[in-house]
Order: structure tokens, then sequence, then C-alpha cells
């Protein structure tokens, strides 16, 4: 097999610094780790100049479209790592699933909106990354064997000198406004609690949308709102016409690393206090709740039936339950479920039996997500799918894409939800919705 050829770069803790030299590049794309500030992570991603860029195709099924990620990756070709180098990505796939990719997975109906009309998928094919691992405190481009060797230089020598800072404004020309009135929250809540007492769901997650019009570049914007709320599944990924996806999400989807599969759900929320006194309180507060351990735990055998159509029988466990995890904004409940690839399964077949993420859709999760396209306004769009990786090796990484925004077409938009289960208090949900993306408006409120 062939191997990567791996050029050492000066080692720069915020990622900030070397995408700015990409930033207009097409294909520009940053999975981050919210470093320095943010603790969990340990690395950094970020390419340009994809080999091909993939796209649902209309009429196309979810499936065919994971068979042609499968044949992307198989014509970049296989390759490894040097041995001294643990590095998440020899080359392979960077890119989005919008939830609504989900559609294309299962039969839903159409009832929600698609008023914002971003593709339900799109990854491109990199055959270079720069990579910094926190833990080692290094910065590398990582090269895949079929990388010309022209291309290889002009990398090496684009990152080599200081890149350019003179990023346009970013500004929100009127306060972002919520989709939906408080009584129309209050209604679907209801409509909801009618549902899981009539015994069709134990749990569904209900969102409403934030937007408002913007102009300006979105990297400036991204780069106040990772200053705000730094989290170890951020991300920044442009997408054609100066619009682009920016996430501060603190919740990892699905990890492959050497056939081992983990999943880390959230499900359980407070906010911050205004003190260290509060701020324990609302902590031990989260980890005492029936309610919310309960809510957790439901998720919890969610996944484990998801995982277990991918993992060998028997390898599925839960070695945390109800871990307490602090970020700027709020406190979560975070469990993580993990298991042991089947033979003959890949990345892809764990994508096509997994995905949407169960924390947020509910459970059972088909009737669920039937549930939310007939009381949610309009499509989620990127809210809740997934930003990821998938390199040739089969090693990936995805994250669940909550305290994310789509910039597109002037428009900037942002979700907020949570899972609603027989006890839930609409008036304290609709305040948790909006509790999880208050770090987020407010920031942009003052660009």
């Amino acid at each position: 097999m062939l191997t990567c050829s791996v050029h050492p770069l000066p080692y720069l803790a915020n990622p900030a610094d070397y995408f700015s030299a990409i930033r207009n590049a097409p294909g520009a794309v940053l999975l981050d780790s919210g470093r320095p500030t943010a603790d969990r992570g340990r690395f950094d991603l970020m390419s340009a100049w994809p080999e091909a860029e993939l796209t649902l195709q209309p009429d196309e099924s979810g499936r065919d479209f994971l068979q042609r990620l499968r044949e992307g990756l198989k014509q970049l070709g296989a390759a490894s790592l040097p041995d001294e180098y643990e590095l998440p990505f020899a080359g392979g796939l960077i890119g989005y699933l919008s939830y609504d990719f989900g559609r294309q997975l299962e039969q839903l109906p159409a009832n929600a909106r698609d008023d914002l009309h971003l593709p339900e998928a799109q990854l491109g094919l990199y055959a270079w990354a720069l990579i910094s691992d926190h833990y080692a405190a290094t910065s590398q481009l990582v090269f895949h064997p079929n990388l010309e060797t022209a291309e290889r230089q002009r990398l090496i020598q684009l990152f080599s000198q200081p890149a350019p800072s003179h990023n346009k404004p970013f500004n929100l020309k009127q306060p972002m406004q919520p989709d939906i009135s408080a009584s129309q929250y209050q209604q679907a809540l209801k409509q909801i609690h009618r549902y899981i007492q009539a015994g069709d769901c134990y749990q569904v997650n209900y969102t409403q949308r934030f937007s408002g019009q913007c102009e300006g570049d979105a990297w400036s914007a991204y780069g106040a709102l990772r200053a705000a709320c730094p989290t170890p599944f951020s991300g920044f990924m442009s997408l054609a016409g100066d619009n682009a996806i920016l996430s501060l999400s603190p919740e990892r989807f699905v990890r492959i690393s050497q056939n081992q599969v983990e999943t880390r759900p959230i499900k359980g929320t407070r906010p911050r206090g205004k003190d260290s006194r509060e701020d324990a309180a609302n902590a031990a507060e989260l980890l005492a709740s029936p309610k919310d351990r309960a809510e957790n735990l439901m998720i919890v055998d969610l996944l484990r039936n998801d995982l277990g159509r991918t993992c060998r029988t028997g390898s599925v466990s839960v070695p945390q339950l109800f871990t307490l995890e602090s970020y700027p904004n709020v406190h979560h409940l975070v469990s993580s479920v993990i298991g042991e690839l089947a033979d003959g399964k890949d990345a892809l077949d764990l994508i096509g039996d997994s995905f949407p993420g169960g924390s947020i859709t509910g459970a059972p999760k088909i009737r669920a997500m039937q549930i939310i396209d007939e009381l949610e306004p309009t499509r989620r769009s990127i809210y809740c799918g997934s930003l990821l990786y998938l390199d040739v090796r089969g090693e990936m990484d995805s994250s669940i894409a909550i305290r994310s925004l789509l910039v597109k077409d002037g428009r900037i938009s942002c979700w907020g939800g949570g899972g609603i289960v027989a006890d839930s208090d609409w008036q304290d949900e609709y305040q948790e919705s909006i509790t999880k993306v208050k770090v987020l408006l407010d920031t942009l409120q003052t660009l």
C-alpha cells in the first residue's frame, strides 16, 4: 500500500491562523476542536480544492449516494500514514449531511417547507489536509500519494508565509427572530403530549428556528462565535456564492477508529450559573434529575439498537452513562455507546443504518421524525445533520450539527430544540431552546 507524505509546519493552536490562507478557496472546510480555549478535542483538520465534489442528485436514494461516496474513496486510492504519525486523516471525504438526508434513507412525509434549499448532502474528495494535533503540539500537511508534486510544493509555500488577515466584517441587518410564537410552540408541545399519551412515541425532539438578514463575511462571524462558545465538534464549511455552514457543536455523532465505533449522545441541559454557587447547583440538579436521566436513557437504548444493526453481535456496550460536560453556555448530560464493526460492514453502512442521530429525533426514531415533519413548519436543513470526515483507511469522525448556523442567500438561520417527554413543561422547554443558542444570537448581535 502507498504511504502518505507528511510535511511538518510550525504548531499553531488556533486553526484560524492557517485557515485564513485558504478561506476563499473552493471547497474550503475546517473541522475545529475549539482550541486553544476548549480542551476536549485533539485534532483540527482543514482542506480546500477538492479533487471532486459529491452532491446528492435528484431522485438518488440515500443508499445509492453512500455507494457513490464509497466509489469516490476507491478512486482516490488506498493509502496509509507513516508509522510515527497518529493522525485521523489520510485523504478522503470531508463535508456535510443535512438532517433531511434522512429522508433518502427512510420513508417520511413532506409537510415541512424547504425554504432554505440547501443540498441534502455535499462532500468533497480531498487529497491533502492540514492537521494540528493538540496533544502532541504539532501541525503538519498530509499529502495523499496521488497528489501531484507541484501541488504539494504550492501548498507548502502557501502555508509557509503569513496569511492575509483582511477579513470583511459580518453584521446582522436586523436582530434574529423566531419563526414561531410562544403560543405556537405551546400548541406543538400539546400535540406531542397527545401522541405520547396515545402510545405513538416516548420522546420527540422539537425545534424552533431563528433567522435574520445579514451581510459580510461568514468567516468573521465564525471567528467571533468560536471565541464566545468554543466546542470540540465545531466546523466551518464554505458553500457556493458566499454561503457557509458555521457549527459550534459539542456533540459527537459517530466515530470509527480501527473498526471501533463510538457515539456520544447529549440529552439533558441546564444553563450555566451567574456565579460559582449557582453554577454548581445547576450542574448538581441536572445530574440528579430523574426526567433528564430517563430522557438520556431512552436515547442510549435507541442508539444501542442503531449501532447493533452494523456492529458485531454482542459488541455494543455503554461504558459511560450520565456524565456531566460543561460548556460556556450550558451543562450537558452525556453518555457513551460503543461497539465493533461487523465483518463486511464499513463506515458508510453505519451512516446508512443510524443517520440521523437518535439524540435529535426521539424514540422510536421513525415515528418521532414523522411527528417532527408534521409540527415543525420548515425543514431543518443543516441543523441536526452532521459535519464529518471519512478517510481512505475507513477512519471517520462526525458531529451532530446542533448549535449550528447556515448563512445562505443573505440570510442567517439558527435552531434550538430539546427532547420532549411526558412530563415536559412547555415553558421550561421553550426557555431551554432559547438558552442553548442565546450565546450565539447575542454574539452575532454585537458584531
